[in-house]
């Protein structure tokens, strides 16, 4: 099965990581985020990711020239201009010829959302697409999502005020979706599948959904890149070649490669890029050090 995988976006809500590279391409504990992402899908049965590319194509072609990625073979599809979410999807499934069932996934949503789940609803209820679903306590920032006991989708709301959401169940960036589904998206404008798409296919009532409570983070925001090193490290992960003082103390943190802790420094709940350094005695709690940037007392 094919995946068409949305990396195409200029990650503003990560700036200044993201200034020089996608968010995609940005470590998460030991390798870019894209491989945690496309290496579930592989686990998972994906044989072909398509990567919908738009800002700094170029780094992912240059991370993987030979298109593949943690055992996936990649097709790379740059857009000419940002096309929205559906946009993107079609514009991607087009230019590789994906021509039967296939997954569309954020690019920035990690997961252990079992997608034979998704694939086997989908094709049971003889849907023309279904969406994952995960529960959040704000569902004020995603699209929410009312279904009815069948799993048919009767609402799809785009981040709707807090005090008016109807539901706790959010759209998890995670779609199964027909080639029948392409006809509704135009060609060469943007076109949001949350807003355009998916409430056309509730109009047809051809939208179905799936629950599941899980794990599952959207990583697009500087809280949530930091909440999902920590959870994927399982604690504490420090890289074989960073330069650790013996008298530092790191608790519950990502230590990447090359980067350098001090005498007497502390620690807890964060994360170090790559060449960052924490010189001695400084205090560390629930922050993200840019690559070569230097912490002093």
């Amino acid at each position: 099965m094919d995946a068409v995988v949305l990396v195409g976006g200029f990650g503003t809500r990560l700036r200044p990581l993201t200034l020089t590279r996608p968010k995609q391409m940005l470590p998460v504990v030991d390798r870019p985020m894209i491989e945690h992402v496309v290496g579930r899908l592989g686990e998972q049965g994906v044989t072909r990711a398509v990567l919908s590319l738009g800002y700094r194509p170029d780094a992912f072609e240059a991370a993987y020239p030979e298109h593949r990625c943690a055992g996936v073979e990649l097709f790379y599809a740059v857009e000419p201009e940002p096309l929205d979410t559906a946009g993107a999807i079609a514009f991607a499934a087009r230019m590789a010829e994906v021509d039967d069932t296939f997954i569309a996934v954020n690019g920035d949503v990690i997961s252990d959302f079992p997608l034979v789940d998704l694939v086997d609803a989908h094709r049971g209820n003889g849907a023309a697409a279904t969406i994952a679903l995960t529960p959040v306590e704000d569902p004020s920032r995603y699209g929410v999502v009312v279904c009815d006991s069948d799993g048919k989708v009767q609402a799809f709301v785009e981040k709707p005020p807090a005090d008016e959401t109807p539901s706790q169940w959010i759209n998890a960036g995670m779609y199964v979706l027909d080639p029948s589904v392409l006809d509704l998206i135009p060609e060469n404008r943007p076109t949001s599948i949350e807003r355009e798409t998916f409430p056309a296919l509730v109009q047809k009532g051809s939208l179905y959904a799936v629950a599941r409570d899980g794990f599952w983070i959207d990583a697009g925001t500087p809280e949530a890149f930091l909440e999902v090193q920590i959870a994927l490290a399982g604690g504490t992960h420090i890289h074989p070649t960073a330069e650790i003082a013996p008298s530092a103390r790191i608790t519950n943190s990502v230590i990447m490669d090359h980067a350098a802790v001090a005498e007497g420094a502390r620690i807890a709940d964060s994360v170090l890029l790559p060449y960052s350094t924490v010189q001695a005695g400084a205090d560390i709690n629930r922050a993200i050090i840019s690559p070569d940037h230097h912490i002093n007392v």
